[in-house]
């Protein structure tokens, strides 16, 4: 029934990600942050990503927020814990299809300079909406991943 399944947990070098890994990141469009603050109390948000040179990057965008004026509590755990989990996955009623991505490491949230502003516009390139919301002046969370696991099936063939 799983003729594609495979199990992998992996440390990473900086910027080595298997291109299995790679083909199957570029083809999910969300991925989920797990944060935790320094009481290890757990925050999930699912958000938008990019991969570069070993990197995962998610920015903060225009949207309305909850409380304008006061940070978001995923920064707010990354400051207090920088540890971080990102899981992305695929679900399919045909359970032959079902695969998912674990890239663990630490975060920090970038405000100016060059990463920054390369982030975004790797970000903006990915997700067209994002051009429209001035994200330059937003912070940038970038996950230094350290090691990553997967399972299932990894394969970016769609079934029609």
């Amino acid at each position: 029934m799983f003729a594609h399944m495979s199990r992998g947990d992996v440390s990473v070098e900086a910027s080595k990600l298997s291109e299995e890994l790679r083909r199957f990141l570029a083809h999910r469009r969300i991925a989920h942050l797990a944060t935790a603050d320094r009481r290890a109390v757990p925050h999930v948000m699912p958000v938008c990503f990019v991969i570069s040179e070993g990197n995962l990057y998610i920015t903060i965008d225009a949207k309305p927020k909850r409380h304008p004026g006061v940070a978001l509590k995923r920064l707010r755990n990354i400051a207090e814990n920088p540890a971080v989990a990102v899981v992305v996955d695929r679900y399919d009623e045909d359970w032959a299809l079902l695969g998912w991505v674990m890239l663990r490491g630490h975060a920090e949230v970038l405000t100016g300079g060059t990463e920054h502003h390369d982030a975004q516009a790797l970000l903006g390139f990915r997700y067209p909406q994002l051009k429209a919301m001035q994200i330059s002046q937003y912070p940038v969370i970038a996950v230094r991943i350290e090691r990553t696991t997967s399972w299932g099936n990894l394969s970016v063939a769609e079934v029609v």
